[in-house]
């Protein structure tokens, strides 16, 4: 907001001059686009054939960092042998691979109706195809680390696979990138502390490289579109935008991690969640992982109201 000489509020939009936000003038759409088409033109993976799908895994690797697997410093993990944490982590990683091929799918989904309406020769709907092209690698390339590290996939639940086609059918054009930074960089935090780990299995480490490089520009893309479009939309759509995203936080953070993963290990699946609900380093990962973008989003106004309610009921904002 800014206030005119008369005591009049507006926001930052509705004064003269560039379109800009509380964190400055917003860059020229057509030269961010080019900049990541540049960049995905020098930093683009081929999964099957950059990967070594064929090299057994490596014994006593593990296939998730023990710190980020969601019962870490629990009573019960204290209680479970070490194969059994390995084990965990083996399914815990088979269903955050599944969560990310649902998410990337209906993110796919939410940048074609971006750009449906948009001049198909411009740079910003050409890098949002790239960025599809991205997403298609990517959900291939977890289904298959999914089946080699040979634990089944996980796909969420009835009730949040509907909840996600109502969010993604009333979705505003905003809510659709709020919603994508939401599943990017909660993951995107957990993968950067993943690949440089030599305790985990080198196919992991090697997946989640190539999502992190990639991913650094679909954020780039999503931040920017998403301040463009905060700073000019209708208020109404706004203020709906922030209820939508607040919403889409607590159910992604109730989907990511799949209870019938304690089952498949032998664990008792209520005690599990309890004490995952229960644990304060599991809220410190996920509070970390999306400090990031829970900063950037009240920087801009997003976390108002109801929205920042929905929030912190969701436990990824202190």
């Amino acid at each position: 907001m800014t206030t005119t000489p008369e005591g009049h509020q507006l926001r930052l939009q509705d004064a003269p001059g560039p379109l800009q936000d509380a964190l400055g003038p917003l860059k020229d759409r057509e030269h961010v686009a080019e900049r990541l088409l540049d960049a995905s033109a020098k930093h683009s993976f081929d999964p099957d054939t950059e990967l070594d799908w064929a090299a057994p895994p490596e014994p006593g690797k593990w296939y998730w960092p023990p710190e980020l697997v969601s019962l870490y410093g629990t009573p019960l993990w204290r209680r479970m042998p070490e194969e059994q944490r390995m084990e965990l982590a083996r399914h815990e990683a088979a269903a955050l691979a599944s969560l990310g091929i649902w998410f990337e799918i209906i993110l796919m989904q939410l940048l074609v109706r971006h750009v449906y309406d948009k001049p198909v020769t411009s740079a910003h709907v050409r890098y949002a195809l790239t960025e599809i092209a991205d997403e298609c690698r990517h959900s291939t390339m977890f289904a298959r680390m999914i089946e080699k590290g040979g634990a089944p996939a996980y796909p969420v639940g009835r009730l949040h696979h509907n909840l996600a086609r109502v969010l993604k059918t009333v979705s505003t054009t905003p809510g659709s990138f709020a919603c994508t930074l939401l599943g990017e960089e909660i993951l995107d935090h957990m993968q950067r502390l993943t690949f440089p780990d030599e305790r985990v299995q080198p196919l992991v480490r090697g997946v989640t490289r190539i999502h992190v490089v990639e991913e650094a520009r679909h954020v780039r893309y999503a931040r920017e579109e998403l301040r463009r479009q905060m700073a000019s939309c209708p208020r109404w759509e706004a203020a709906l935008t922030r209820v939508s995203a607040g919403e889409a936080a607590r159910v992604f953070s109730v989907a990511f991690v799949n209870p019938q993963v304690y089952t498949a290990v032998g664990l008792d699946r209520r005690e599990a969640v309890a004490q995952v609900r229960a644990s304060a380093h599991r809220r410190e990962v996920m509070q970390t992982g999306a400090r990031r973008l829970t900063d950037f989003l009240d920087e801009i106004g997003m976390l108002r109201g109801v929205g920042r309610r929905l929030w912190k009921s969701s436990g990824l904002l202190a």
